[in-house]
């Protein structure tokens, strides 16, 4: 990845291009680099920024959902951000969802992609085992609709984080703050324009769930991408960019 990690007051982040702000909040087990594909076509035009959620460090008393909304509260604060457009997959999905129904005068346009909050089906149904790498390894590919989506470098990384105790105990408090943080009563009060991106074979939180999404977040507008799983802007980039890039022309910021 050809871009600069900057680093600031504990926080480490990517900040690409100029122009009206997208902000980018990755999953439980994701990373920066997921959103390569992203960064290299939208800052051509937009402000790309992507904060680098502290899932594996935070406080264990703070470890899940809501404190992840703080860490994002902070952050924004921190950059003097105003106004922007909040793209969440997976848990940064969730996280998204709970910060827009807080600060709704501060987000222009939410787009989730495989956003936990209604269903979540994690790791595949079953918890990674510490010292398994094959195992790890299957569970990886189980989130992908073509297994080579999960390189070495992916595994290595997933392993070395699952090898870790203090990281492992922040996952699981992650996981089952947003296992428990079901979020359908709330999402209807969401006025803000919504776009969700939806991978047709997706196993974690499947296609019914972006139905779900759709139904109960008003005037959002749904599409599926055929051959993908749960990570479209990493599985299918072109199309998850072609479907955003249309939807943020035809959906501008009210002046």
């Amino acid at each position: 990845m050809n871009f600069t990690i900057r680093e600031e007051n504990n926080y480490q982040y990517i900040d690409e291009g100029k122009g009206e702000i997208l902000l980018l909040l990755h999953g439980l087990f994701g990373a920066l680099s997921n959103w390569e594909g992203v960064i290299n076509l939208f800052s051509q035009k937009y402000r790309v920024i992507i904060p680098l959620m502290p899932i594996h460090d935070m406080p264990i008393k703070e470890a899940g959902c809501e404190g992840l909304t703080v860490f994002l509260e902070e952050f924004v604060a921190y950059k003097k951000l105003e106004c922007f457009s909040l793209i969440g997959n997976s848990l940064g999905g969730h996280v998204a969802l709970i910060y827009t129904l807080k600060h709704a005068h501060k987000v222009n346009r939410l787009i989730l992609t495989g956003s936990s909050g209604l269903f979540e089906n994690s790791m595949g149904g079953t918890y990674p085992k510490r010292g398994d790498y094959d195992f790890i390894k299957e569970r990886i590919e189980y989130t992908f609709y073509d297994p080579k989506t999960a390189t070495k470098e992916l595994v290595d990384e997933v392993f070395e984080i699952i090898n870790s105790i203090p990281k492992v105990l922040r996952i699981i408090a992650i996981a089952k703050s947003a296992q428990r943080n079901n979020m359908a009563k709330d999402i209807v009060r969401i006025k803000t324009p919504t776009l969700l991106i939806w991978g047709l074979n997706d196993t974690i939180t499947p296609p019914q769930v972006g139905h779900e999404f759709n139904q109960l977040i008003p005037g959002s507008e749904l599409h599926f991408i055929d051959r993908c799983c749960h990570a479209p802007m990493m599985e299918q980039p072109d199309e998850f960019n072609r479907i955003l890039s249309t939807w943020l022309e035809d959906n501008p910021i009210a002046s």
